[in-house]
């Protein structure tokens, strides 16, 4: 009942703000698209929660859909916490996000994204086997996770710590390479928060691990999911936006040196 409730009041706070967005902002004005887009994606987050509910993917059913459900229900909140933290970056009077021409910086901010989403889903998973088969114990939880007739959600749950660290490690060079091609105070900030908020979170992660994933370390692990993603984001916008300061290596002179 309280996420229902909850997600009505989130619903209405979305309507509200693309009101709020069409009438303080022009036409066209980057506010306003992720605005819509916000919207869009929290009636698509209801839709999502409906058909779990409707399918019984839910108490304690095991099946690998339930798994793919969570896993699009977490794609989806992470494209509507990214449509609204981009209605904040775009309110402020910052410049628009260009792709185009962007080079290398482009791809390693894809890239970054792409490793996000696949922790997420992986986390999703994760967690859901944390809730279906709960370990009494550390070395209980680690020969679950080895046992040769182990439930798939097992097997798989023990990819999710490798996936933070691989992650962990490729968004603390995206960032370090976006802020050394777009040399601007933003997109430096925003690479200090990326590695700072990820640090925090690979902590939160080891706490979760040591005291059997309780439901308040998972809730405090999603939260603080959500917020890597928002510095992400604004890593993106930063390093994406068309006024962000270039820093282009010149060539390796030519040598001097006449051949003999």
């Amino acid at each position: 009942y309280t996420h229902r409730l909850t997600s009505g009041v989130a619903t209405l706070l979305a309507v509200a703000l693309y009101v709020w967005a069409r009438r303080a902002v022009p036409k066209g004005h980057p506010a306003r698209h992720a605005a819509g887009w916000a919207l869009f994606f929290m009636l698509t987050e209801g839709l999502v929660g409906a058909g779990i509910v409707l399918l019984q993917y839910v108490a304690q059913n095991a099946s690998m859909w339930r798994a793919v459900w969570m896993g699009l229900h977490l794609t989806n909140t992470f494209l509507l916490v990214g449509a609204q933290t981009l209605v904040v970056w775009a309110a402020a009077g910052r410049a628009r996000m260009v792709i185009k021409g962007q080079g290398p910086v482009a791809v390693m901010l894809g890239l970054g994204v792409a490793g996000m989403g696949i922790l997420g889903i992986s986390g999703a998973v994760a967690a859901l086997g944390d809730t279906l088969f709960p370990a009494t114990s550390l070395a209980d939880g680690l020969r679950q996770d080895m046992s040769e007739t182990a439930h798939l959600l097992l097997r798989l749950r023990v990819l999710h710590p490798v996936f933070a660290v691989g992650v962990g490690a490729l968004l603390v060079l995206v960032g370090r390479w976006v802020a050394r091609l777009r040399p601007s105070p933003e997109v430096k900030r925003a690479s200090m928060l990326l590695t700072g908020m990820y640090v925090a979170q690979l902590c939160v992660g080891v706490i979760n691990l040591v005291l059997l994933a309780p439901v308040a370390m998972q809730l405090i692990h999603l939260l603080l999911a959500d917020c890597v993603w928002m510095c992400l984001v604004r890593l993106c916008a930063a390093g994406l936006a068309e006024d962000a300061p270039r820093f282009e290596p010149s060539p390796a002179p030519a040598s001097s040196v006449e051949p003999v």
